[in-house]
């Protein structure tokens, strides 16, 4: 079950975007263009206060130079822990295409507004479900949450479904952004922005992005 990767071409300093938003929309258009199910989807990393770690996979709803965004319970098992410990992980990982996207920093709530925008754009069906859902915690069976999709669709009939107080969005805010790409004989290429205000000048220094904000760093595979 191993696999050399040698179809896609090495990632140089010199071919990396100058900012992480622009590699980022480089390497998330070349996942979708190879036909990858769900290029959006991450697998999300929290840690409860105890810095007990758990894993998940979400989507990734959109992206800029403020972080990655997703929507989930405020009440679910990662909506606890980012209240706890509001810092996270995200992977892309494209495998398809022999690239990972690897992401860390900490994470804070998106706006009211922006969250009932994108709520206001979902199926009704998830809609309905993210009021049904009581995300993470025990169900007897399965009936449970088919009663629960019943009673809350009987309680909004044709009427608006707003989004529930109890949901929302995180954004990821980056301290680092590394970018992965499969070589051969387990020499991967990983080039990370990392953000480092207030450096300059110097071999640590000397790929900026962004101002000084950034640097650019290869690391061992």
């Amino acid at each position: 079950m191993r696999r050399d990767y040698t179809e896609w071409p090495p990632l140089t300093e010199k071919a990396l975007a100058r900012t992480w938003t622009a590699q980022f929309a480089a390497w998330f258009a070349d996942a979708t263009a190879a036909g990858l199910p769900e290029p959006n989807a991450m697998i999300l990393a929290t840690a409860d206060t105890a810095a007990r770690p758990s894993a998940r996979t979400v989507l990734l709803k959109g992206y800029d130079e403020d972080g990655f965004v997703f929507f989930t319970n405020y009440e679910s098992r990662k909506g606890r822990e980012l209240a706890g410990n509001p810092y996270a992980s995200l992977v892309f990982p494209w495998f398809p295409v022999q690239r990972q996207v690897l992401v860390a920093g900490p994470v804070e709530r998106v706006s009211r507004a922006e969250t009932e925008e994108y709520f206001a754009s979902r199926p009704l069906g998830s809609r309905l479900g993210a009021w049904a859902s009581p995300q993470s915690t025990v169900l007897p069976g399965p009936e449970a949450l088919d009663e629960a999709l019943a009673a809350v669709a009987e309680r909004f009939g044709d009427g608006p479904v707003p989004a529930p107080p109890h949901w929302g969005g995180f954004r990821v805010r980056p301290e680092s952004v590394e970018f992965w790409q499969g070589r051969s004989s387990r020499l991967h290429d990983r080039l990370r922005f990392r953000r480092a205000a207030g450096e300059s000048g110097g071999a640590a220094g000397e790929h900026l992005a962004g101002a000084g904000e950034w640097v650019v760093e290869r690391l061992a595979p």
